[in-house]
């Protein structure tokens, strides 16, 4: 079937439809001229007389009512899915793919979504929970989230968090045998649950800045883990000390289950942003999706610059 095939099938059921090529060309947004025109090759083509013209009318020939009673169903069938196309285009709908760490799809992920698709149950949203900084093109995710540092300058970036702290914290049980460190360097008389990094396999240095002194602490302790609530459940069983998001323990230090140490030396980091490569052309609900998580308030003022390893 030649490209132009469907355009003179348009012509013809429009002029049978309407029984007048004026108000064809009128229906359709077309010269009079043209329409006939189109009518007159696809007979030539066909080598049948479609239309039987009059001065004062027209009809369709046995020829001309057999091909309109053949093609009005397909192209009432091309409508309807280019109106469903529409629908989609209205009510967003489809899969979006993310990848992040525990942290942030807890505090950040989980509260958008819990709002967002009850209201668009035709979007689903595959969360990935990776430590580590994954390729999102390479992984053909959609988008990743990860701390502003993290987030390479080729890729789209929209702040979805604030800033954000680490803390220091321990039990009541473990400081009742132990001083309270006044500096990151009293660390070293401390028993402290280590992190062992995803990415690069080593224990992550804890960091600290006051007063524009930045400090990185290598600690030592009976335990080596490699997940946020593992250090929390650590430093809340009184195994030792942990160094995790402020956050994830905010609630432990106000209940007094958790005692917060050297806290003006835990300055803001960079929060988390949502990141997608520029090239890609993106669905309706992946937009709402981005929308959905944009961080509308302001940034604290004071960031600690320094690359941020990831913590799931």
């Amino acid at each position: 079937m030649r490209k132009g095939d469907f355009s003179e099938f348009a012509a013809f059921i429009a002029v049978a439809e309407e029984g007048s090529f004026t108000r064809a060309a009128a229906k359709l947004g077309l010269s009079q001229s043209a329409l006939s025109y189109s009518v007159r090759m696809l007979e030539e083509r066909l080598g049948l007389r479609l239309i039987a013209r009059t001065t004062r009318s027209l009809s369709l020939t046995d020829a001309g009512e057999r091909l309109l009673h053949s093609l009005r169903p397909a192209f009432d069938h091309i409508d309807s899915e280019v109106a469903a196309l529409t629908a989609l285009r209205d009510k967003p709908a489809g899969t979006i793919r993310i990848t992040t760490f525990r942290h942030a799809a807890r505090m950040v992920l989980w509260p958008a979504l819990v709002k967002l698709l009850p209201e668009y149950p035709d979007i689903a949203v595959e969360i990935s929970v990776d430590e580590g900084l994954t390729d999102i093109v390479a992984g053909r995710f959609d988008a990743g989230v990860r701390l502003g540092e993290q987030v390479q300058k080729d890729m789209i970036s929209v702040r979805v968090s604030p800033d954000i702290r680490m803390a220091v914290v321990g039990s009541p049980s473990y400081f009742a045998k132990r001083k309270v460190p006044q500096t990151p360097r009293d660390l070293s008389e401390h028993n402290c649950a280590n992190y062992r990094q995803t990415t690069s396999g080593g224990l992550y240095a804890w960091e600290f800045e006051r007063d524009g002194v930045e400090l990185e602490v290598r600690v030592n302790g009976a335990l080596i883990l490699n997940d946020n609530e593992m250090l929390e459940n650590a430093a809340l069983d009184g195994l030792g000390l942990a160094y995790t998001f402020e956050s994830q323990v905010s609630e432990h230090v106000a209940s007094g289950r958790l005692i917060r140490v050297l806290e003006d030396w835990c300055q803001p980091i960079s929060g988390y942003h949502l990141y997608y490569p520029s090239r890609r052309q993106h669905t309706p609900a992946f937009l709402l999706l981005v929308d959905a998580l944009r961080y509308k308030g302001k940034a604290r003022p004071k960031v600690i610059r320094r690359p941020t390893p990831s913590r799931g």
